[in-house]
């Protein structure tokens, strides 16, 4: 039997994990073709020199601050990583992790963007965006080691509220251990193995956003339709429809004068 077709049996079988384990066999195969097909190289970290349009973002990071401290008054009701993506569990089953979604592979949070709109016009400016989110640890959280399955998107991150404390507050990719910085950014491979943690007092908030990675062709064409099936998974669809039931929770306790 193939990998695909026993993929399809577990997922059909309700057999999770065993499904999510065959796909990222699958994903993780065409890595080395992504690797060298990358129009920005190899690396844990990259130079942000390397993508042109975080110097917009970074020069309108306050913009996007302010926004984020409205969000954070409601930070009860926003939801736990695990309770959008229940595959989660495995890295985070707490309640410190808390993640406002704006999109999720290319499947849009219409409440959080309206929301947040100047945000949403920022995100707009990023090429190749398929996943943003306000990322938010709350005082004590680590999350532990842990790889992506496909290096086919990068990992981006805007340092927003970051505690007095940074040292205490950081992100290990492969061996390089990095600090966020309010306004700076990160641009890193999520498919080595890293970690975050805020061994603060404080609450640590990134924009965190998946971008699709530069490659040659014809390997982008074929990137661009592995990124579509996943977003047409029924993981992702699966958190899409949590995702919408968490904006339903959300509406209810905001200012009745906000127009959604």
């Amino acid at each position: 039997m193939s990998a695909l077709n026993q993929f399809y049996l577990d997922f059909k079988t309700n057999n999770r994990q065993a499904a999510l384990k065959i796909a990222e066999g699958l994903l993780r195969r065409l890595g080395k073709w992504v690797e060298n097909a990358s129009l920005v190289g190899k690396a844990t970290f990259f130079d942000v020199s390397q993508f042109p349009w975080i110097e917009g973002i970074e020069a309108n990071w306050q913009l996007i601050r302010q926004e984020l401290e409205e969000i954070l008054q409601y930070r009860d009701d926003i939801p736990n990583f695990q309770d959008i993506s229940r595959d989660q569990y495995g890295i985070t089953q707490d309640q410190r992790w808390k993640t406002f979604f704006f999109y999720a592979y290319g499947v849009q949070a219409m409440q959080n963007c309206t929301l947040c709109p100047q945000t949403a016009n920022l995100l707009h400016t990023i090429p190749g965006l398929k996943t943003a989110f306000f990322s938010i640890l709350l005082p004590g959280k680590q999350i532990p080691p842990h790889r992506g399955p496909y290096n086919g998107v990068l990992r981006y991150h805007l340092g927003l509220k970051i505690p007095q404390a940074a040292d205490q507050c950081g992100i290990r990719v492969g061996n390089t251990i990095r600090h966020w910085q309010e306004g700076k950014s990160l641009v890193f491979d999520d498919s080595f193995e890293h970690e975050a943690w805020n061994n603060t007092e404080e609450v640590r908030v990134v924009l965190f956003v998946d971008v699709v990675r530069p490659l040659r062709f014809p390997v982008s064409l074929l990137n661009q339709l592995i990124i579509q099936l996943i977003a047409w998974s029924p993981y992702i669809q699966d958190a899409a429809a949590n995702q919408k039931k968490w904006d339903e929770r959300l509406k209810k306790r905001l200012n009745p004068k906000v127009t959604l």
